[in-house]
């Protein structure tokens, strides 16, 4: 019993953190909070990871139940959140350079940093719609036995528990990964991140998509 918790807890900890990618995404938290002091973007970073511990908490015990209640199907879960990155990616790609000046004379504003821990840096930007969808997936076929809900409950907790840990870890180190990488490197590195986050939502569309549709080939063939 021992041995398949660790494995179900191994099993979703890898799914979604390889997902999140917040290694990836922490060089466009870096972007979003240049105008915070060091202080002030640890706060925020301790703020967005608990935030994203909440989320997935609720997500895997009623994210199925919330879906069927307001009749929102997996296909339109992934479409319509996949369409939120695709957005928000493409914003940060064709965004403007800062000036080289421009970080000092830009008026720091923590309040309005923290009113955007929800949204938009834990969702979509950080438990987006792929990572919603997988932790549905994982409890998709939950037992209602009471020894197997609660081996299941703990890995869900347990698998929660560790993504928020990775997230902090990441984001509040995330001005070191800058430092390390330099001025130019960090602009490249912000670039390459957008980009993969369009993808990521791009894909996340064509998996919805290609699920919608899929009923509808196998009636016409």
């Amino acid at each position: 019993m021992i041995s398949s918790l660790v494995s179900e807890i191994l099993f979703g900890f890898t799914g979604l953190i390889s997902i999140i990618n917040p290694i990836a995404i922490a060089f466009v938290f870096v972007d979003r909070t240049d105008s915070l002091t060091e202080s002030e973007r640890a706060a925020l970073a301790r703020r967005v990871a608990i935030n994203a511990f909440v989320v997935l908490l609720v997500v895997f015990f009623v994210g199925t139940p919330i879906l069927h209640f307001f009749g929102i199907s997996m296909e339109a879960l992934r479409i319509g959140g996949g369409l939120a990155v695709a957005v928000s990616a493409w914003n940060m790609l064709n965004a403007p350079e800062k000036q080289p000046n421009e970080a000092a004379v830009k008026p720091v504003d923590p309040d309005n940093a923290m009113s955007k821990a929800f949204f938009p840096l834990t969702v979509p930007l950080t438990t987006g719609p792929g990572t919603m969808a997988t932790a549905i997936a994982l409890n998709a076929n939950r037992s209602h036995k009471v020894s197997e809900f609660l081996m299941s409950s703990i890995a869900s907790v347990t698998i929660s528990f560790l993504i928020m840990l990775a997230i902090w870890f990441t984001y509040n180190h995330a001005t070191t990964f800058a430092r390390y990488l330099g001025k130019e490197g960090t602009k490249v590195a912000l670039r390459v991140s957008a980009f993969l986050l369009l993808c990521i939502g791009v894909q996340i569309i064509l998996t919805g998509l290609s699920e919608f549709l899929a009923p509808l080939a196998r009636m016409n063939s």
